[in-house]
């Protein structure tokens, strides 16, 4: 039994709800960020996080930064991009746009490959774009929280390695990092970049990187510095090396407290196979979309093997518009989204289903969120078929 005040389940993509035990770290008693004790919980943090991300490799090198995913944006486009550099955006969602702003501030010009809405640029066409020209990186959504469009990246990944062996393979995994696979190594990626409120299942407020020792390279052979001084791997580097290393060292002071949350929210999520955790993640989402899709919803990812394991976007019937809706599922204890993509954000909402509600057999939270759904949309008139 939760031991947190009654309070609706919050089931967008992020933040998430909370295990007990991950909030109370929250309120570790403070302490010294350069203390022996602290060092030695940043350190295997940053250890444990190898094995969220399957990485063995010494060259690569984690970190964890004070700030939200939108700060691992501005990490890559700083230090392994340098202005009039090529690079290719794939866009499946809001959060590609995004990007490719965030890559542009920095004199980095970037081109965009997009598909049709609720679908991800297939692979011939990504490689044509290869072919014509040299990108110093490749960025793609592992999940766009504004669509719930998954990308494939192990063939991806094969792909530039094959076509453009020097671009670097970049993941933007801030919505799929703790639910969807990634085999940072086996899949041969450069960069992960996530955050720590979604399916690693921690309060809001670390930026979270995982880089190959060939971007490490990459960074070190830049012919001009970083143009960030809080982003630049200059200045952090050293300091994850020595937190690893369980040496204390400082550039800005990171939260101690948010460190240990993210040390117990690991631990929990290491103590079975990361497997069963996928597994897991794949089986509630077919369930809810396949029950979703019995209430006559469609999804705005309608091909199977673009939908993500960890939210669910659903068109909403009869011109049914979020603000109708969602009140109707919070007075049922039950928080969604509204729609997020520019385009068509008032026709749809979004169901986040990843971490403890999903791995905790004993909540409810998906069972009340599809009974909130159903009820709610009969409330508006609008008659659910299954």
């Amino acid at each position: 039994m939760s031991t947190q005040p009654e309070h609706p389940a919050l089931l967008i993509p992020g933040p998430i709800e909370f295990d007990d035990a991950v909030l109370h770290s929250m309120s570790h008693y403070s302490e010294s960020h350069v203390g022996a004790p602290f060092v030695k919980t940043f350190g295997e943090t940053l250890s444990m996080l190898r094995q969220l991300f399957q990485t063995t490799r010494p060259d690569a090198q984690p970190f964890v930064i004070s700030g939200s995913g939108t700060l691992g944006w501005d990490l890559v486009a700083a230090n392994l991009a340098e202005r009039g550099d090529e690079v290719l955006v794939l866009h499946t969602g809001y959060f590609a746009d995004s990007f490719a702003d965030c890559f542009e501030t920095y004199g980095v010009k970037a081109t965009q490959l997009k598909a049709p809405i609720g679908d991800r640029p297939q692979l011939p066409e990504v490689e044509k774009a290869l072919r014509e020209k040299n990108y110093k990186l490749l960025t793609v959504t592992h999940v766009d929280t504004s669509t719930g469009v998954l990308s494939e990246i192990k063939a991806l990944s094969e792909l530039v390695h094959r076509t453009s062996p020097e671009t670097l393979v970049v993941v933007d995994g801030v919505c799929s990092v703790g639910c969807e696979e990634i085999c940072f190594d086996e899949w041969g990626i450069d960069v992960v970049l996530t955050a720590s409120q979604k399916a690693i299942g921690c309060p809001a407020g670390l930026s979270i990187l995982m880089c190959s020792g060939r971007a490490i390279e990459t960074f070190k052979n830049r012919s001009t510095p970083p143009a960030s001084y809080f982003a630049s791997f200059k200045n952090w580097l050293p300091i994850m090396q020595n937190y690893e290393a369980r040496k204390p060292s400082y550039f800005a002071t990171p939260s101690p407290q948010l460190i240990h949350a993210l040390h117990t929210s690991l631990t929990q999520i290491l103590s079975a196979p990361l497997s069963e955790r996928f597994a897991r993640h794949r089986a509630v989402s077919q369930h809810i979309k396949s029950t979703i899709s019995s209430y006559g919803l469609p999804q705005l990812a309608s091909k199977p093997e673009n939908q993500a394991n960890g939210m669910t976007a659903i068109y909403l019937p009869n011109e049914i518009k979020p603000p109708e809706i969602l009140p109707h599922l919070l007075k049922r204890g039950v928080v969604f989204a509204g729609g997020l993509h520019k385009k068509i954000a008032a026709k749809y909402v979004r169901f986040g289903h990843m971490g403890v509600s999903v791995m905790d057999e004993k909540r409810d939270d998906v069972e009340r969120a599809l009974k909130a759904l159903k009820e709610g949309l009969q409330e508006v008139g609008y008659e659910v078929k299954g």
